[in-house]
């Protein structure tokens, strides 16, 4: 058995432990534990009233056993009754039970907040430590509501000692974090800036924590600390490691104090004051002056403690963007770090880099570092590492080394690991589109992007390429050259079949003079992948094959016969089904001239913003893609291509107008709205699941703010409310689905199927306004002999 210490006094507890840990088997400690709970209950209930001792000893025992992971369901009076206890050691282990076994909402929280306020008024230093550590531990909100407006006042009087200040600075922050809107600093803010000034730099060290959480949610109320905070730092900075002895870490003076007031100053901008902006930048020298001067120490704690410092610096300096000279100084510190040997000061310096890149002081600094960030994207081991040194190559990319970056970038794509394929690929075509002064360039990226990572390059930027290609005539007859050459290659990736069939079927007739792409060599190429492919892209190939017919008359017995085919007009799904069959029939029975009208070349797409950028952004999570990348990615979309970002609907390559060409086909259409079977709760989103998995696929709707189904897209103004009823029911002449009533209040959708006599209809009703329709209903008649008929 452990030997018990003089002063412990417990050596109950002591043995109860010792017999715990000499239980051979669960079972054993289960019946020792169950032991001493019967006889802790006995001497609770029992008629002789125990002393503090006993007390203390036995709520000790009840708090081992409830962090074995046995509940406790008596005692905690016992340990309230504690608390009235003049003595420290009792005190302790009352306030110790009550912090880990009181919730917020027990029965008890009244009595130990009476017990609280007495040790708070007693003026007794340690009683106050340890009811203030009691308050920050719970946390709860009865217990802000009860010292909120109580420990500002022992935190900022002046006769509270030092230490009781820590704990009271630490106690508050706590409860302005679970409960912001009961702590208000109202007349005690000055007082508490001021503490930062205090001589005793725990209670500093403390403060600046609790104004750091104030500042962020209120910086106009406590900008006065930035003067003192950089007056503070001015002295840390400027002293010796001797001169503040005991906040001395390893040759360091006060780390963490400096750490955190840097941190605090990122909370405001420059400051307006010509002599403190002056003493600050003069701070910002000094630690990276103290950067390049040899180590005191080769411990590996004066690195990171200095490291510490010097990066807070660099993130001040790159907050600001206001000191050319700074920004340049902290990024060759930086760049120093690129070849360190330790890992994470890499992975830091990478990280920083990345944000002064996009600064206009510091960009060209930044650049001089791209082939060590390029070795690094090498050889790095660790993956996280060289997903920053690509992070950086993404934020120091321009018009001068755009070829260069994509270019590594694509090399290290096939060897890349999986986890950062789909980001890199994003990132590839992003660099691709916005730097891309020559179209065949662009064009030849996008198409090795997919050869290399076919599987992570989402439908986003297959759709960009094309949207690109249709904007640009002069780009046109190279992107059919190419992705003819690149489908001849054996082993060839879905997505470049997808651009293949689009581009062919549209830009086909560019390169149909050379032999050795006629129109039925460029139709069997296609076809000898039609079976590899999924439905979609079946169905996109579908409507290659009618843009042929119209393209090249000349391939319109093969076409057909490959439509005529029972593999096509009786496929087991119906949308390649419908199409083969509309198509046979369009090409049997419609003129030419009809055919090049419906056929038609697909128009430029409307200018949009990108959404490759928005996905990166969706990926990265908030603040990954700057505003102005964003903006200027806009920019560049319309100054290079005047693309739009609608996608290349395989529908609509088909000309919608082959199946139904009026407005609410887009009902039809919605697949990605809902998922088929998902719970809905307002009745926009139900038309959206009604319709969702209903017949032929047509140009994909929009959902507009209040979830009802729109035929504009999300991004353009709502459309106008639809014609009257009486015209729109003509539309269900030749259609199942649709919108029958609408106007600005209330939306009517009809869903029906019918099978030989039988029919079956459905009336949706859904709510346009924000408040609640009341006393709705509805009526249908019918004429007197539709009545009989209904069942």
């Amino acid at each position: 058995m452990p030997a018990v210490s003089k002063g412990d006094g417990m050596r109950g507890l002591a043995v109860f432990i010792s017999d715990i840990r000499n239980c051979k088997s669960k079972e054993a400690e289960i019946k020792r534990i169950n032991k001493e709970l019967a006889n802790i209950r006995s001497k609770f209930k029992g008629d002789k009233a125990l002393d503090g001792y006993s007390k203390k000893k036995y709520v000790c025992k009840l708090l081992f056993i409830f962090l074995l992971g046995h509940d406790i369901d008596f005692g905690h009076m016992e340990a309230v009754n504690l608390l009235s206890s003049n003595k420290y050691t009792e005190k302790q282990i009352g306030y110790l039970f009550i912090s880990v076994l009181v919730n917020s909402n027990s029965e008890l929280i009244r009595l130990i907040n009476n017990a609280i306020k007495n040790d708070l008024s007693s003026r007794n230093p340690t009683f106050m430590c340890l009811a203030l550590h009691c308050i920050a531990n719970v946390g709860s909100r009865e217990m802000a509501e009860a010292f909120a407006s109580e420990i500002p006042r022992i935190l900022v009087a002046g006769d509270t000692m030092d230490s009781v200040k820590q704990s009271a600075a630490l106690c508050l922050l706590r409860l302005y974090k679970t409960s912001p809107d009961l702590v208000l600093m109202g007349e005690w803010t000055s007082r508490v800036v001021h503490l930062l000034n205090d001589q005793h730099m725990g209670v500093v060290t403390a403060a600046i924590s609790l104004i750091t959480c104030l500042s962020q949610k209120n910086p106009d109320e406590f900008k006065t600390c930035v003067s003192l905070a950089v007056s503070r730092l001015s002295r840390i900075v400027s002293s010796a490691s001797t001169d503040l002895q005991d906040y001395t870490y390893y040759f360091v003076p006060a780390p963490w104090l400096s750490c955190k007031l840097l941190r605090l100053l990122q909370c405001y901008p420059p400051p307006e004051d010509g002599a403190v902006k002056g003493r600050l930048v003069e701070c910002l020298e000094t630690i990276l002056n103290k950067a390049q001067e040899p180590p005191k120490s080769k411990k590996v704690q004066h690195s990171n403690a200095k490291n510490a410092i010097l990066f807070e610096a660099i993130s001040l300096i790159i907050h600001y963007d206001s000191e050319p000279n700074l920004l340049v100084r902290a990024c060759n510190q930086l760049g120093q770090f690129l070849q360190h040997r330790e890992t994470n000061l890499r992975y830091l310096a990478l990280e920083s880099m990345c944000t002064l890149a996009s600064s206009e002081f510091s960009h060209e600094a930044v650049k001089t570092h791209i082939e060590t960030v390029i070795n690094a994207l090498k050889t790095e081991r660790d993956v996280s590492v060289r997903q920053r040194a690509a992070d950086l190559l993404y934020a120091m990319c321009d018009r001068s080394n755009a070829k260069q970056i994509v270019a590594e970038m694509l090399s290290y794509l096939e060897t890349a690991d999986y986890s950062i394929r789909e980001e890199m690929v994003l990132k590839v075509a992003i660099l691709a589109e916005k730097y891309a002064v020559d179209y065949s360039w662009y064009v030849d990226t996008i198409l090795n992007l997919i050869r290399i990572a076919g599987d992570y390059v989402s439908e986003e930027v297959w759709y960009r390429v094309i949207q690109i290609v249709i904007n640009r005539d002069d780009v046109q007859g190279y992107a059919a050259k190419t992705v003819f050459e690149a489908l001849q290659a054996p082993a060839c990736h879905e997505n470049m079949v997808k651009v293949g069939g689009y581009i062919l079927g549209e830009f086909g007739n560019l390169i149909a003079g050379d032999p050795r792409s006629s129109p039925l060599v460029q139709f069997n190429l296609l076809h000898s992948k039609f079976h590899l492919c999924s439905v979609p892209t079946r169905a996109l190939l579908l409507s290659a094959y009618i843009k042929f017919i119209n393209l090249f008359p000349e391939t319109k017995a093969t076409i057909q016969e490959v439509l005529r085919c029972d593999s096509q007009i009786r496929n087991s799904d119906v949308e390649l089904q419908q199409r083969a069959v509309e198509y046979l029939k369009l090409s049997s029975i419609a003129s030419t001239d009809v055919l090049a009208t419906v056929l038609e070349e697909m128009p430029p797409f409307p200018e949009r913003e990108s959404s490759i950028l928005a996905k990166l952004k969706k990926k990265k999570g908030p603040g990954a893609v700057s505003v102005t990348e964003l903006d200027d990615s806009k920019r560049e979309a319309g100054e290079l291509n005047g693309g739009g970002d609608r996608g290349p609907d395989t529908a609509a390559m088909a000309a919608s107008n082959a199946s139904t060409p009026s407005p609410s086909a887009d009902l039809l259409g919605i697949r990605s709205a809902a998922p088929v079977g998902a719970a809905q709760t307002n009745a926009g989103s139900l038309l959206v699941d009604v319709f969702s998995d209903s017949g032929p696929a047509a140009p994909s709707a929009a959902v507009n703010d209040d979830g009802f189904l729109s035929s504009a897209p999300p991004s353009e103004d709502p459309a106008p409310p639809l014609s009257e009823a009486d015209e729109l029911l003509n539309k269900f002449v030749c259609k199942n689905n649709g919108v029958l009533f609408e106007n600005q209040l209330l939306q009517i959708g009809i869903k029906s199927e019918y099978r030989q006599n039988l029919g079956r209809m459905y009336l949706f009703y859904g709510n346009k306004t924000s408040v609640q329709f009341a006393s709705f209903s509805t009526t249908v008649s019918c004429p007197g002999e539709l009545q009989a008929h209904i069942l």
